[in-house]
């Protein structure tokens, strides 16, 4: 992969995301309301996630029109290029639909396959956060790296619910045990913030159930850049059936009890 086609990446990247999150924050209606609903009646869509798709869509597509595109809204084309545009308009709707800060627009670049650039911003933080493969993690320009591994039992864990029912019986469960076992869970509604805030050093690690690759593609880059280690169950990458991120050192024993008790299944 050439510098200049990296570069014009994350440039594309990093403008796209500053667009779609000035329209999200200042184009939020005052009745902003569901306009669909996706795997159960809790799990929803607003008129701007549809609209903050359309508008990254369409400007990807004046660009880099031979790109491919997956789109958490329904965006799904291959494309020619070796290039594809992996785009979560807003990642934390529901925070949006009530009013939470907590939300943000995740805009990730694969070359045949491998993520190369990754870009999040969280427009009510004032924050970007964004990762070229090998060129490490930033918030804001400035480079950041994750936390220092601590014991299991210091750590401050970020983790996310499904929608479904038993998917939340399941993580219950999993909650329930893992929970006398670290310093605190966190639950923030946003899997891309979450994995910003491991690279940022905010959080000790995050791991989830049931998230997309729009969820992770650019997060799980960003945290990896920064120096933590991301996957699934042992030997087995991040994926919808388990996303982990930690340090070297904590990242281990963590897979190792969330595989125990059965992280990876409902």
């Amino acid at each position: 992969m050439t510098d200049p086609l990296t570069t014009e990446l994350l440039d594309l990247a990093l403008e796209v995301a500053r667009r779609a999150g000035d329209l999200l924050r200042d184009g939020r209606p005052a009745d902003l309301g569901v306009a669909a609903t996706k795997t159960s009646p809790i799990d929803v869509v607003t008129e701007m996630d549809i609209a903050a798709e359309k508008l990254i869509t369409d400007f990807l597509g004046r660009h880099r029109p031979h790109d491919g595109l997956l789109g958490e809204e329904g965006a799904d084309s291959k494309g020619s290029s070796g290039i594809r545009w992996v785009i979560d308009p807003i990642d934390g709707t529901v925070n949006y639909l009530y009013g939470l800060p907590s939300w943000a627009v995740s805009i990730a670049a694969e070359k045949d396959g491998e993520t190369v650039v990754g870009v999040v911003t969280a427009p009510m933080r004032g924050e970007t956060y964004h990762a070229v493969l090998g060129q490490g993690a930033h918030t804001n320009g400035e480079p950041v790296r994750c936390r220092p591994a601590p014991a299991l039992e210091q750590s401050l864990i970020a983790t996310g619910f499904g929608y479904v029912r038993e998917r939340r019986v399941g993580q219950a469960r999993v909650l329930h045990e893992l929970l006398p076992q670290v310093r605190d869970i966190r639950r923030g509604g946003s899997a891309a913030i979450d994995l910003c805030d491991v690279a940022c050093g905010r959080l000790d690690a995050y791991y989830e159930r049931g998230i997309n690759p729009w969820d992770y593609a650019a997060g799980a880059l960003i945290a990896r850049e920064a120096g933590a280690l991301t996957g699934g169950r042992p030997g087995v990458p991040a994926s919808g059936e388990l996303t982990i991120a930690a340090p070297p050192g904590l990242f281990e024993p963590l897979q190792r009890l969330l595989d125990d008790l059965g992280a990876w299944h409902d």
